[in-house]
């Protein structure tokens, strides 16, 4: 395998804490993936084909780190148009995509950003089938895109195409985790979802034994599912709790909320619930996250981005729902706007997120779903919450469902949050603006089964952090 940098440099593997639905580090370190999907063709990455300008994206990457960015979603190839394909024919790998990930690898090495890797544009792929190398028309093994995991010389051409990744990049710590599959969906089954528990364990056993022979460990797995699709087929087994998966992940796409956002608060609402529903079917000891939304009907619809400020409180809403309610980091937007990159207010967002997540403890966090537990005083007042007995995260929204959801308000608001998860003892309690950050930091000791905190904020978007002391 090709080394990308000098041992010293290297980043440490990622893997689920052994103590809690997390992540952390070789090194036993807390770790979230914070970030957004990008793709190769796209502005902030498109300098690195043929390397017409690894500078700018260096700077990116740069900026990135300084906004708390840890993990990017990306696929090996994105096939919007002829020229980016890894592979062509299928087994021969194009030297100018594989120059790419080499220089990717080596400069996310340097700003320590990990990939959570999937090997297929799925989306175009379908959509421009008849182009593809896989399809059988251009020499590909596959006939129909309804056979894509069930096709035998194709599920042969995708694990030669995991071989030649994980030799030439499973080595790095870059690589946080692979997605086997994004959007696994019966349409590429034969319409049928018996086929989604073999593929995972065929493909999944495959990286696993490749990396065990080369590295003597494993990177983490997951397949990622179109949220919808389960309201249809009963797929949690496979994804949820298909024993060699190692988390979970699915993509939040709601029509009338996310899809096509008519305010702020109901995006924020959805994605608590969807956290929620999630975990009913998560083994506890599995992390979550979503790993793909964004208000793709809206984008496609109307041929533009959503309003701008509009936009960054409905990022801003979605990620603190999705962390609070107990998802790893705040989930990853597909960008949808022109250009296809995320606004300087998402990135301020992201860095807010990152540090207050600088407050928990989560290689031992043994997180539950409280929103419908924990009470807030004011029924003005949304909570999106988890915790366990000794920590717990808190997120207060206001109840505004008008377009103009964005404008904050600034008056004074007093009430009382009650948790009837936590221990009787002493606390620290952080008071922590969704925008500006850390306002305050104060003692609290409970000494009643049912915690008690008085607060009077003067805004409608506040987080809190409890974490036991004694």
């Amino acid at each position: 395998m090709k080394e990308i940098v000098d041992e010293q440099e290297k980043l440490s593997w990622i893997s689920v804490s052994p103590d809690a639905p997390y992540f952390v580090t070789e090194k036993g370190e807390n770790w979230a993936p914070v970030g957004q999907n990008d793709a190769v063709t796209w502005p902030d990455f498109a300098g690195l084909f043929q390397r017409r300008d690894i500078a700018g994206v260096e700077r990116h990457l740069e900026f990135l780190a300084n906004h708390g960015v840890s993990c990017l979603r990306m696929m090996l190839e994105y096939c919007q148009t002829e020229n980016r394909y890894l592979e062509r024919p299928v087994g021969r790998f194009q030297p100018h995509m594989v120059q790419l990930w080499d220089d990717l690898f080596k400069l996310c090495e340097k700003y320590r950003i990990r990939i959570l890797l999937t090997p297929f544009d799925t989306f175009w792929m379908a959509r421009r089938w008849k182009f593809h190398p896989y399809n059988k028309l251009s020499g590909g093994p596959c006939k129909a895109k309804t056979q894509w995991l069930t096709c035998p010389e194709t599920l042969k051409a995708i694990k030669n195409r995991f071989t030649f990744a994980v030799e030439r990049w499973g080595g790095s710590g870059v690589l946080f985790a692979w997605d086997l599959w994004n959007e696994i969906n019966p349409a590429n089954a034969g319409r049928k979802t018996d086929g989604f528990y073999s593929f995972i364990e065929q493909i999944g056993d495959h990286v696993r034994e490749k990396e065990m022979q080369l590295y003597g460990k494993t990177h983490p797995q997951t397949v990622s599912i179109f949220a919808p699709l389960m309201l249809k087929y009963d797929v949690t087994d496979a994804i949820f709790r298909h024993p060699k998966l190692d988390f979970g992940s699915t993509h939040f796409y709601e029509e009338k909320t996310i899809n096509y956002p008519r305010n702020t608060f109901d995006a924020a609402l959805t994605t608590g619930k969807m956290v929620r529903e999630v975990m009913h079917h998560l083994p506890p000891e599995r992390p979550f996250f979503d790993s793909e939304h964004g208000p793709i009907d809206y984008f496609s619809k109307r041929r533009k981005s959503l309003p701008e400020a509009f936009d960054d409180q409905y990022f801003l809403n979605m990620q603190w729902a999705h962390l609070a309610s107990g998802g790893a980091g705040g989930g990853m937007r597909w960008p949808y706007r022109h250009p296809h990159v995320l606004t300087h207010g998402m990135r301020r967002a992201q860095k807010n997120l990152t540090d207050f997540m600088s407050v928990i403890d989560w290689k031992v966090f043994k997180r539950e779903n409280l929103n419908e537990e924990i009470l807030s005083s004011d029924p003005e007042i949304q909570v999106f919450a988890c915790g366990d007995s000794s920590q717990t995260i808190v997120w207060l929204l206001q109840k505004n469902r008008k377009p103009s959801s964005v404008v904050r308000t600034l008056k004074v608001m007093s009430l009382t949050i009650s948790f009837p998860n936590l221990k009787i003892g002493k606390y620290k309690v952080h008071l922590w603006d969704t925008i500006l950050g850390e306002l305050e930091v104060f003692d609290h000791e409970s000494e009643a089964p049912e915690m008690k905190i008085g607060l009077k904020f003067p805004q409608n978007n506040l987080a809190l952090a409890v974490v036991k002391v004694d």
